[in-house]
């Protein structure tokens, strides 16, 4: 193209300048914009999506980042008070930490004294309670990751159908300026169902690794817990 422009008599440098930064200055707001209200529409809910997924992701993150803090001396403390049979203390001590080994603890302090088997059970109930909790809400970006690409390919789809609708009534005289509608709303929404797929994909399983870290934690406090109940007096 700048070829011809060269060539046009009427087309100076800086005329040329002038094509050449036109060109450079469409946006992806103009591209959307350009596509179309079908188009829109999807951009828009892929949008709302992604922000669901980065509050559900951050609010989760937080979550499970406090569900890991927990005193190191704690068990050793546990130990202690239990061997010098000062159950109630033990107890307070688990009150008063706010994680999920301290009331999987809490929960088996309070059973003390019943057969080893009820205060394993107890322990398993109040561990899957505590995995809920910290997965609550994390299934929805599994979901999003999913549906996001596939809304996005809706989106190809509409706009595929669009630019055929165009081809159609066009009588023969067939435009690529007539198609751009069509092409640009199949383009933006499967880039941007791409991305809130791939963004959310991440997050849910980044959040997986890290509500498995504390799972793993709750199990080897409790086996230590059922141990120190295990040892001769």
């Amino acid at each position: 193209m700048s070829l011809f422009l060269l060539q046009d008599p009427e087309t100076t440098p800086e005329n040329l300048e002038e094509v050449v930064s036109e060109e450079k200055t469409l946006s992806i707001f103009n591209l959307i914009m350009e596509g179309g209200l079908g188009g829109q529409i999807i951009i828009a809910l892929l949008f709302a999506l992604l922000l669901i997924g980065l509050y559900i992701y951050f609010e989760r993150f937080l979550a499970i980042k406090a569900a890991t803090k927990i005193d190191k001396n704690y068990m050793n403390q546990i130990r202690d008070n239990i061997q010098s049979g000062n159950i109630e203390a033990a107890k307070i001590l688990s009150q008063n930490n706010k994680s999920p080994v301290a009331r999987l603890i809490e929960k088996g302090i309070s059973r003390i004294g019943k057969p080893l088997d009820d205060i394993n059970t107890a322990i398993e109930n109040a561990g899957k309670l505590e995995i809920y909790k910290l997965e609550r809400n994390v299934s929805v970006l599994a979901t999003i990751a999913g549906a996001a690409p596939m809304i996005g390919f809706l989106g190809t789809v509409i706009g595929m159908i669009i630019a055929i609708h165009e081809i159609a009534n066009s009588g023969g005289q067939i435009d690529i300026k007539m198609l751009s509608d069509g092409l640009y709303t199949a383009m933006t929404t499967t880039v941007a169902g791409l991305i809130v797929g791939i963004i959310t994909y991440i997050a849910y399983n980044h959040l997986i690794v890290r509500t498995n870290k504390v799972v793993y934690q709750m199990e080897a406090n409790s086996l230590e817990f059922l141990d120190l109940l295990n040892e001769p007096v």
